[in-house]
């Protein structure tokens, strides 16, 4: 027994520990969105402006998961965890001091480098759990993200609502400072491995790509209105990535080990991954942008930030739950018919939104449905990668699946946000123009079952 497992915690409470990590994550990730509108008020800036405070985190999430994949790889793991911990805290503390719009960006870009943290509770996992505990934990990890809104878009929707914006950061604050000091007590060292050294090359061109790519898809008010600069970015964008993928693959110690995409498993899982993400967020923000819409457009339930929120909680607790069930599933049907099962969940979610949604019980049974999926889906998706991994790329290869989400989830919700501003003629788009997305999301779905219907996925 080496010396970093001889001291790690019992398993039960090292499960739970990372689990928690991952969930505090994804709920400092998610209070950007419910809080647009009140950061917009308190600090006197534009919507536009205010939306940076989500755009921001997510950003720096991207960029941050594979620099810190690949810094936590070798022996500096525990280090690496308990030093983005540090800086999720300390932007905490800038998005609940009184200081100006600048230092709340600055804030809300450091909680998003903590993104990042799953990939390495994944690895923490692999290293010190026996294969069926990891496995299962895993799993969780995949969908903290899931169950993470479900907390976060309530809660702070609450005490917004009660006690003003800086009153929902500190509930950022308060959960970060508690992930720091448990994993001090808890956080076991890594196995002893060579030390990973940080490719700053790959680093710095990844970290201009990737927010460009980003950046350009989620932006639909470029797209209606500057289509051919839209494309321009978007073509540099994706030359700087090839320029990217060229270079790793002839790097002796890479930021990513692009080598792996390699084995058409891992290519094939995260080419779902792609496509898969574009539908779930697609609906994902159709849903909840529905029934915020006033009543007196016609349609829509007109809910605020905390009513909105809890139509979210059926997303996260049926998605939590998929993700408790999945590896006993794993064992019985295999990656492919899992992630085929999971995908044909979510196209069921875009049917029923398509066709019925004049009550509000319809689009709430939809989101859970489609938690479900997502979260099978999510919870499926390492156990197809990690199967033709090996242990020390744990961080790494789980980097470039979160990468390739991100990607699938912005240009989902880019897409849903074309398509309603292409039915919208006046302040709302017509209830039309949600039946038109949900059907082309529901043929993006039914893509993603062609492809994992006709690519290889190993069996595990």
């Amino acid at each position: 027994m080496n010396t970093a497992t001889r001291h790690a915690p019992a398993p039960g409470l090292l499960a739970g520990f990372l689990v928690s990590v991952g969930l505090a994550g994804a709920v400092i990730g998610s209070l950007g969105a419910p809080l647009i509108t009140a950061v917009s008020e308190e600090y006197d800036v534009s919507l536009a402006a205010s939306q940076w405070t989500l755009t921001i985190a997510l950003l720096a999430g991207a960029v941050a998961t594979p620099v810190f994949g690949r810094l936590g790889a070798g022996p500096r793991r525990r280090t690496v965890v308990l030093g983005m911990l540090g800086a999720e805290v300390v932007g905490s503390l800038l998005t609940v001091l009184p200081l100006p719009f600048a230092f709340l960006l600055i804030g809300r870009a450091l909680q998003g480098s903590g993104l990042g943290l799953v990939v390495l509770m994944m690895a923490v996992a692999r290293d010190h759990l026996e294969e069926h505990r990891a496995a299962r934990t895993i799993a969780l990890l995949s969908v903290a993200s899931t169950a993470g809104i479900g907390i976060g878009y309530p809660l702070s929707g609450l005490l917004t609502d009660l006690a003003g914006v800086r009153a929902a950061y500190g509930l950022g604050l308060l959960i970060t400072a508690a992930a720091f000091i448990a994993a001090v007590v808890a956080l076991p060292h890594a196995p002893e491995r060579p030390a990973a050294r940080l490719d700053i090359r790959g680093a710095i061109l990844l970290a201009i790509a990737l927010p460009a790519l980003l950046l350009v898809i989620g932006d639909t008010g470029l797209w209606r209105h500057h289509a051919g600069l839209a494309i321009g970015i978007l073509a540099a964008a994706l030359l700087l990535l090839v320029g990217w993928t060229i270079l790793e693959a002839h790097t002796e110690k890479p930021l990513v080990d692009v080598r792996l995409l390699r084995h058409p498993a891992v290519a094939a899982a995260n080419l779902v991954m792609l496509t898969g993400g574009v539908g779930m967020y697609l609906l994902f923000s159709l849903i909840t942008r529905y029934v915020q819409t006033p009543v007196d457009a016609g349609y829509g339930f007109g809910l605020n930030t905390f009513e909105a929120g809890l139509v979210l909680v059926p997303f996260s607790i049926l998605g939590f739950v998929a993700g408790r069930l999945v590896p006993g599933w794993r064992d019985r049907l295999g990656a492919r018919w899992l992630l085929a099962a999971s995908t044909a969940v979510v196209l069921a979610a875009f049917v029923l939104f398509a066709v019925t949604r004049s009550h509000l019980i319809e689009p709430i049974l939809a989101i859970g449905i489609l938690g479900f999926g997502v979260g099978a889906f999510s919870a499926a998706m390492p156990a197809v990668i990690l199967a033709v991994t090996p242990t020390a790329e744990t961080a790494s290869a789980m980097s470039v699946n979160a990468v390739v989400r991100s990607v699938g989830f912005s240009t989902g919700s880019a897409l849903g946000g074309l398509i309603l501003a292409a039915h919208t003629t006046g302040v709302f788009p017509s209830e039309s123009g949600y039946g038109a997305a949900a059907w082309i999301g529901a043929a993006a779905t039914a893509a993603t079952l062609v492809i994992i219907a006709i690519l290889p996925l190993k069996r595990q």
